[in-house]
């Protein structure tokens, strides 16, 4: 039976990951490893104000996790998730296999910068500035 590409974006207690953050970080690989998944990539993705209070937090640590696993173990895999008292929330995605290879890769950062070039027409039409504006972005 083939392996499903998921990407699961967890938002962490910031409070918590402030504290110790291998040992909040590290339990969301755990997780997929105890259910015979395969960890592609596990990264810190951002670290912000929320939109709006999520109980008492008002702060978020995103983490962005890539890995492989059977569909039917997913569900032991949102389950653990949903009782980890670090994680406030998190979304649980398949990839399709097109794209999951330049995700990936994306992710471990070997994502190359866009230039003028790579800007679509449409955007370049928009001013001189707008080229510029996303080489320098990344």
């Amino acid at each position: 039976m083939a392996q499903n590409v998921y990407e699961c974006m967890c938002i962490l207690d910031s409070n918590k990951y402030a504290q110790n953050p291998n040992g909040v970080s590290g339990q969301i690989p755990e997780v997929i490893a105890k259910h015979g998944g395969e960890v592609l990539v596990s990264r810190l993705y951002n670290e912000q104000k929320l939109s709006y209070p999520i109980g008492h937090h008002k702060k978020g640590t995103y983490w962005i996790t890539y890995f492989k696993l059977h569909g039917p173990d997913l569900v032991k895999i949102n389950s653990d998730l949903r009782i980890n008292e670090n994680v406030i929330r998190f979304l649980t995605l398949k990839i399709p296999e097109k794209v999951a290879g330049p995700l990936i890769e994306h992710a471990r950062g070997g994502g190359k910068p866009k230039t003028a070039e790579a800007v679509p027409a449409a955007a370049a039409a928009t001013g001189p500035a707008a080229p510029e504006a996303v080489a320098e972005g990344e």
